[in-house]
């Protein structure tokens, strides 16, 4: 693999930076400095440093979006804006896709990566993955609501499984399912005779948004997830 690929491939930035951080001396291979951004390595076998630190290649990739309104959850589209829209220039984008997916006016925790096995995980309900919504409603919510969302509503023919529901005030709720069907937060309280006004994606697994802000992108590793 060309030296330059694989510091991109690694998350050490874009190909022009890390073009320019080779020409200027900063990436050493097998300790010496190394200016040539064309030169073969063995992404397995050979030291790479930047900035004093060891590289080290990555098979697997993940990160974590705040994502934001307006933009649908898919790879690409010939009308709308996506997701991969939203991730900055030093992701390494190659193979990466979102897993599971926020609507396209819902904010929130939206996770990335090029590990298909663990992305079929997260989104089984089999793997009882907690995904927990923040939701503001149209209406008031009262106990005999939360009580049905809890024991499973129906959707459209699908009951859906039990829920965790949080009441924050009278018409905000963190609602936990471990489901992700097409638009279920929304059916969910439709069938409950109320209307999803604000929906943001606040946990997915062990993931959180933590003190992120909107559009912000941070790479995790496998650990974080499950």
């Amino acid at each position: 693999m060309r030296l330059d690929k694989f510091l991109v491939e690694c998350g050490v930035g874009s190909r022009s930076e890390v073009k320019k951080n080779i020409a200027i001396g900063k990436v050493y291979v097998d300790g010496a400095i190394c200016k040539d951004n064309s030169r073969n390595i063995d992404e397995m076998k050979t030291l790479i440093e930047y900035a004093g630190k060891k590289v080290l290649y990555k098979e697997f990739r993940y990160y974590k979006l705040y994502k934001i309104d307006g933009y649908i959850t898919a790879t690409e589209d010939k009308k709308e804006k996506t997701v991969m829209d939203l991730l900055p220039e030093w992701v390494n984008k190659k193979d990466l896709f979102p897993v599971g997916r926020l609507d396209k006016d819902t904010e929130g925790l939206l996770m990335f990566t090029n590990d298909g096995k663990l992305a079929h995980e997260l989104i089984s309900p089999k793997k009882h993955v907690d995904k927990i919504y923040r939701v503001i409603l149209k209406d008031e919510i009262f106990q005999e609501g939360i009580k049905n969302l809890e024991s499973g509503v129906d959707i459209g023919g699908y009951i859906t499984q039990p829920a965790k529901v949080e009441k924050v005030s009278s018409k905000e709720i963190l609602l936990n399912i471990k489901e992700g069907k097409f638009h279920q937060v929304k059916k969910m309280l439709k069938a409950i005779d109320n209307e999803v006004i604000y929906l943001k994606r606040e946990v997915f697994g062990k993931l959180t948004l933590e003190d992120m802000v909107p559009k912000e992108v941070r790479e995790i590793e496998r650990e974080d997830i499950i």
